[in-house]
């Protein structure tokens, strides 16, 4: 299912650029969907054109990111749904460090010592600190210790999804026709899904797309505009006022939940609660 979410961004054209599970929403039914879209952009087709490394939960950052990337694309969310299907087989997070450095080093000693092509897209420093390092072999066998259900197919997933190369990484299409994804997805449309019905005692009707697509890519157009604070502030006036309707059903905040009294007094997150900066790599 987080395969399948990431591949909507994909089509849509944009990257979530933070996707964890305490991002994933999922239902009785097995129906997952994202959340926070606070860090989300559309693809920028210009490489020289530079984006943020500020971004992304530190576990579940890839490597290029770590090591200084001034641009990316989907691959970066590919990595994150990674490992975050590591962490469901293997109950823990797969990647759990305090610093980049540190989390560079556990990816290494699972996928090893990256090649100079592996390092196209990083910065110059973080190139040279990674050559500096004591050669490493890969230990991709250390995945069927994940769990008892470790299965050959999800190994061969798991390890394509985390290619160190962004270029050699897995794409959401290809990793949505993995056979290790062909008995979820029966199960899931034998019973679970909406798009597939039974009706009157009579065989159930399967949907002809298992996989539906976005029918256009996302329009960034109207945020290109928004140049100023009293922009954006007049724009969410009138996004509110026009989306107002007494046929819908309100917001309504329970004072007697067991989480009222948090929730009534959070604020933004403390500079100490912040995850770590990106690594600043010399020149």
């Amino acid at each position: 299912m987080p395969t399948w979410a990431s591949s909507t961004c994909t089509r849509l054209r944009f990257l979530h650029r933070d996707i964890k599970p305490g991002n994933l929403l999922v239902n009785s039914n097995c129906v997952l969907k994202i959340c926070d879209f606070g860090l989300a952009r559309v693809e920028e087709p210009n490489r020289r054109r530079h984006m943020t490394q500020e971004v992304v939960t530190q576990y579940y950052r890839a490597p290029e990111i770590l090591m200084g990337a001034t641009h990316y694309d989907a691959a970066v969310d590919m990595w994150s749904v990674g490992c975050i299907f590591a962490e469901l087989l293997g109950r823990r997070i797969l990647f759990q460090a305090s610093t980049p450095i540190q989390q560079l080093e556990l990816i290494t000693d699972l996928l090893g010592s990256p090649s100079a092509e592996d390092m196209s897209t990083v910065c110059q420093g973080a190139r040279q600190h990674m050559m500096r390092r004591p050669y490493k072999p890969a230990a991709l066998h250390v995945l069927y210790s994940l769990s008892s259900q470790t299965s050959p197919d999800a190994v061969h997933l798991l390890a394509q999804m985390l290619a160190f190369s962004p270029a050699k990484r897995l794409r959401v299409t290809d990793a949505l026709s993995h056979p290790y994804l062909d008995e979820g997805r029966l199960r899931y449309h034998a019973c679970m899904c909406r798009c597939c019905w039974s009706a009157g005692g009579q065989p159930r009707q399967y949907t002809q797309d298992y996989e539906p697509s976005a029918h256009q890519a996302f329009d960034d157009t109207w945020e290109r505009e928004l140049t100023s604070v009293v922009q954006v502030k007049d724009r969410m006036r009138k996004f509110i006022v026009n989306h107002m309707s007494p046929e819908k059903v309100p917001l309504c905040i329970n004072p007697q939940s067991a989480a009222y009294r948090s929730f009534a007094s959070s604020t933004v997150a403390h500079p100490s609660e912040l995850p770590p900066s990106p690594h600043q790599w010399e020149a």
